[in-house]
């Protein structure tokens, strides 16, 4: 191993893995992960469902115990912001003005939340959640608020009106499209999950925007859509989507597309500096696109391959897109990926109306993507079935008598 200095940007989960990976790789030089955050790496999800309803100790939340760091001589530098990228001398500058040096460099710079730039945005009561402190902020909100608006009906934004339906508050969700998460679910698929928050009692609004937030005293007091109708509010959660980090590797003069382009082997367009996690453009080669994808599973697989390529491994990041997300009674997981208007056909697997089902998406007979909800153990026939390429019969695909193992390799195979 040639690497004698390696930092990484982003104290987040694709970052903190990387650092273990490279440990548990055998790299023993210097090892710098940093953070503009006070707090230790620790992981998003939790953020919206269990530790946001409070069943969840703060301490479960971080990647790794506080010694850790410390044990494995790597140094933490904690509320420290990057501020530039010298190519040339293969250095990182600090906002301190302290320069520090890199034979590899790793930018696990993740997201951050879309602002809503609507009149009154910044009144008090507003809340966006990315970070482990806004958690904090909207669990104490939510324990003197009465009336919530959630504006937009992504992950975030339905988890965070599951979490204050579960806290007994009054929820109205709001989203610009006809259903919440149609360009990734479908109408298909999204119309069955938009039925289970109005089943808990969700005041769901779709195809409306946001015209104003309306305050009192520096405080929202309600949202006036653009047909002029006003929603009282005293606490406002927006999840609108979020933004790539990207602004060094922009500035560094990197190739930067939807993120920071990186190859199959997550290295960018300067062979001495990788990215992963939500930042990361990363060109999958079984998809054969580039990608990002935003999501916990993605952000720690990436780590463990991200420190493997930088000690010169031959290693390749071809793993299936993978989420999951629970809402009140209902878990759910998704593998694979199809654009939104990617599929022509999607076969249901048992009957949504009894809670438990699993959901396919198809292109020409074959499977692109499968979501179990509230049935586990399906993913590894799920992503067998994705990566055959095969031409399945839509009728066995949606009989929940016959294994999904049965269906692998049946019909048409593709190779390639």
């Amino acid at each position: 191993m040639s690497l004698r200095e390696v930092v990484i940007v982003g104290a987040g989960l694709a970052g903190a893995t990387a650092a273990q990976g490279l440990r548990e790789q055998g790299f023993t030089g210097r090892l710098v992960l940093l953070g503009d955050e006070p707090e230790r790496p620790y992981e998003r999800p939790p953020l919206s469902k269990e530790y946001l309803l409070g069943t969840m100790a703060r301490e479960k939340t971080y990647v790794h115990p506080q010694d850790w760091y410390a044990e494995h001589d790597v140094e933490l530098m904690l509320s420290t912001t990057a501020t530039f990228v010298d190519r040339g001398v293969h250095e990182v500058g600090l906002s301190d003005g302290t320069r520090l040096p890199y034979d590899a460099l790793l930018l696990a710079t993740g997201s951050r939340p879309r602002r809503l730039t609507a009149p009154g945005a910044d009144l008090e009561g507003v809340h966006y959640l990315r970070q482990l402190g806004e958690s904090d902020a909207l669990r104490a909100a939510y324990a003197e608020a009465t009336a919530v608006v959630v504006i937009g009906g992504g992950w975030i934004g339905l988890e965070t009106a599951a979490a204050a339906r579960a806290a007994g508050l009054a929820v109205t969700v709001l989203e610009a499209a006809d259903l919440p998460l149609l360009r990734v679910l479908g109408p298909e698929v999204a119309g069955l999950l938009a039925d289970v928050h109005v089943e808990h009692g969700v005041d769901l609004r779709t195809g409306v925007t946001v015209a104003e937030l309306v305050g009192h005293s520096g405080s929202v007091t309600a949202v006036r859509l653009g047909d002029g109708t006003e929603i009282p509010a005293d606490l406002v959660v927006v999840g609108v989507g979020i933004t790539p980090n990207d602004e060094l590797a922009r500035e560094a003069a990197l190739t930067v597309g939807n993120g920071v382009a990186v190859d199959e082997h997550l290295r960018s367009s300067d062979p001495d500096i990788f990215a992963a996690g939500d930042v990361a453009d990363a060109y999958h080669p079984w998809l054969r696109r580039s990608l990002r994808v935003e999501h916990w599973a993605n952000a720690r697989r990436q780590g463990v391959v991200v420190a493997r390529s930088m000690l010169g491994q031959d290693v390749t990041y071809d793993r299936l897109p993978y989420f999951f997300s629970d809402q009140y009674d209902v878990g759910l997981e998704y593998t694979g990926y199809v654009d939104a208007d990617g599929y022509d056909e999607v076969v249901l697997r048992g009957d949504p109306s009894a809670g438990a089902f699993v959901a396919f998406w198809l292109s020409a007979g074959r499977v692109l993507a499968g979501m179990p909800v509230n049935t586990w153990d399906a993913v590894p026939a799920i992503e067998a079935l994705i990566r055959s390429r095969a031409v399945v019969d839509t009728r066995r695909l949606g009989d929940a008598g016959v294994p999904l193992e049965d269906l692998v390799g049946l019909g048409e195979a593709v190779g390639g």
